[in-house]
């Protein structure tokens, strides 16, 4: 694949990362205000990801990654522990396992394609 292809591809997932936290977030909101105001800036912090990587930023893909990871996280825990002020959430959601296959995704292009984006910004 192309680079342009794969920094196209990695926008889309970051974005998708965004959009469905944003399609939740309303859910959330009613089950925990503060999560889901965390679900609304995934959002805001995706879309801003997308835009660093679009334009070739390494901050872009730190930002990405740690969107990526976070949601992967907070899902981990809202299945073990629990978060604050909710119950123990069902494993097999299809939108948490669907943003669970996007944000993996995410993360497996960018170690395909950091060292590129690390090269590219130190040279430049």
């Amino acid at each position: 694949m192309s680079s342009r292809t794969l920094r196209w591809l990695s926008v889309a997932l970051v974005a998708g990362i965004g959009l469905i936290h944003l399609a939740l977030a309303p859910g959330e909101y009613a089950e925990a205000p503060y999560l889901g105001l965390l679900f609304a800036a995934n959002f805001v912090g995706a879309i801003i990801a997308a835009v660093g990587i679009y334009r070739g930023q390494v901050w872009g893909w730190a930002l990405g990654i740690l969107i990526a990871a976070g949601s992967i996280i907070g899902y981990i825990l809202s299945r073990t522990v629990g978060l604050p002020g909710m119950e123990i959430e069902a494993w097999l959601d299809p939108f948490g396992l669907l943003s669970l296959l996007v944000e993996a995704a995410f993360i497996a292009l960018f170690f395909t394609i950091k060292p590129r984006a690390w090269q590219t910004a130190s040279s430049g």
